[in-house]
């Protein structure tokens, strides 16, 4: 298995992180298998375009929630790492202590 767990949704509580706050957090290296998404569903298109973070954060966004890592944000970056052999990701990891 490519992830530790699939959600449908995010257990964590809203956390109100704008884009410019995320883009404070400095990535840092995350195995797959560590992650839980928080979407079932993925968009071939998107996985397979090759301007797929154009507009978007280059990396994707990580909430560790009570010891858990949620995949918010970068379900098919992960995916497309995952096609290409490799274990882990960079991601930006938002820290919830609620």
């Amino acid at each position: 298995m490519i992830f530790k767990a699939v959600r449908d949704g995010a257990p964590y509580p809203d956390h109100h992180t704008t884009l410019k706050s995320w883009a404070e957090i400095p990535p840092r290296p995350i195995r797959l298998a560590d992650l839980i998404t928080t979407k079932r569903e993925l968009a071939l298109d998107k996985l397979l375009a090759e301007d797929s973070t154009f507009y978007g954060d280059l990396f994707p966004h990580v909430v560790e929630w009570h010891g858990a890592l949620y995949l918010e944000d970068g379900l098919h970056r992960a995916l497309r790492a995952a096609l290409q052999q490799r274990n882990q990701i960079h991601a930006r990891v938002l820290v919830i202590n609620n």
